[in-house]
């Protein structure tokens, strides 16, 4: 990190609150001597938190007050209506005010997005933010969105989705030209729904580095840099990834322990095992990125342990020094100044 960033995070958010995002941000700063935390919460817990873990206010480390808490139970509309003092608005509001430049909460994902969206607004261009998050492939990892904010889209929202997919990716990355795909049940032309046709004439005549349909197969093997996908298929794909490397695991751990030979054969490939582990640990890729707001929102996995929400504040703090929603906001206005007139006939 070169420069000061302040992140705002909901302490009291995700299954285990302070007791995992106290520590998290303690071990951070240490770690990262230009990092400031905006930590919101309940005042009076996380001062006893903070002293459980040998942690105190200071220059970089500031406790906010918040009354209330919003509940993984809470709907959306509910939290917006009744909560506007809860850790998760209250973070939501300190990067409205430019006291943060990043919030990141492990919150109630439906609350974070509505909330989020109400204070912050989405940029120029945009119609519906996007969750974003990294998945491992065989050649690295692909960026892969929507992940479950929205579930009908139309032909404009693909589009949308993934210019903002492949800025994020160009900026975090590094890579110029993000190879973008679009997630289809085949990679020919008459494949697919008529959404997901009409988007990708819309990206092949966009000047993003567009490859076509990718299908599910493809998100692992490296195909593409970034996949688009509505976030009724998104999500679906995302949980049935993780019960994937759930079964694989249990599988394994069952064939090691058959009997006393196998057991032996454990301990020889224990190095491998860990190494595998290591790969494939969701924990790892915690932070998915609320994409197509005017400031950085991240959205931490709820039941994330202090490895994790390090890894989601980190990624907060990668966008903030990238500048992504500046990114997206340019790169947008680039790619849609010709007429809506014109885009609509490329959809014809």
């Amino acid at each position: 990190m070169g420069q000061n960033c302040t992140v705002a995070v909901d302490a009291m958010g995700g299954d285990f609150g302070p007791s995992v995002t106290v520590p998290a941000v303690l071990e951070l700063l240490k770690e990262m001597k230009t990092l400031h935390i905006q930590l919101v919460g309940d005042q009076v817990v996380l001062a006893r938190v903070l002293e459980q873990h040998g942690g105190s206010p200071s220059e970089r480390l500031k406790v906010v007050h918040a009354s209330q808490q919003v509940e993984m139970t809470d709907l959306p509309s509910h939290a917006l209506r009744n909560k506007k003092d809860s850790s998760m608005r209250v973070a939501i509001n300190l990067v409205k005010e430019g006291v943060a430049q990043a919030c990141v909460s492990a919150g109630n994902t439906g609350a974070l997005m509505a909330t989020a969206r109400f204070v912050l607004k989405t940029l120029p261009g945009v119609d519906r933010p996007a969750i974003c998050t990294a998945l491992p492939t065989m050649k690295g990892h692909v960026h892969v969105l929507d992940l479950g904010a929205n579930v009908d889209l139309s032909p404009e929202h693909l589009f949308q989705f993934a210019v903002m997919g492949s800025e994020l990716t160009s900026a975090v990355d590094g890579t110029p030209a993000p190879r973008v795909g679009l997630l289809n049940i085949g990679e020919e032309e008459i494949k697919g729904n008529e959404a997901v046709k009409e988007a990708g004439r819309l990206l092949a005549n966009s000047g993003l580095n567009y490859i076509g349909f990718v299908e599910g197969d493809d998100i692992f093997k490296g195909t593409a840099d970034v996949v688009v996908c509505d976030g009724f298929v998104g999500n679906v794909m995302l949980k049935s990834t993780e019960g994937v490397v759930k079964l694989i695991t249990h599988f394994m751990r069952q064939e090691f322990q058959r009997n006393i030979l196998t057991r032996l054969a454990a301990l020889a490939a224990m190095p491998v095992i860990r190494r595998l582990r290591a790969r494939l640990d969701h924990r790892a890729y915690n932070g998915a990125s609320l994409l197509g707001l005017r400031h950085i929102v991240i959205k931490s996995h709820g039941s994330a342990d202090c490895f994790s929400f390090t890894n989601a504040i980190r990624e907060a703090v990668l966008e903030v020094e990238k500048g992504v929603p500046g990114k997206i906001a340019a790169r947008l206005e680039a790619l849609l100044v010709e007429p809506a007139a014109d885009r609509q006939g490329q959809m014809r």
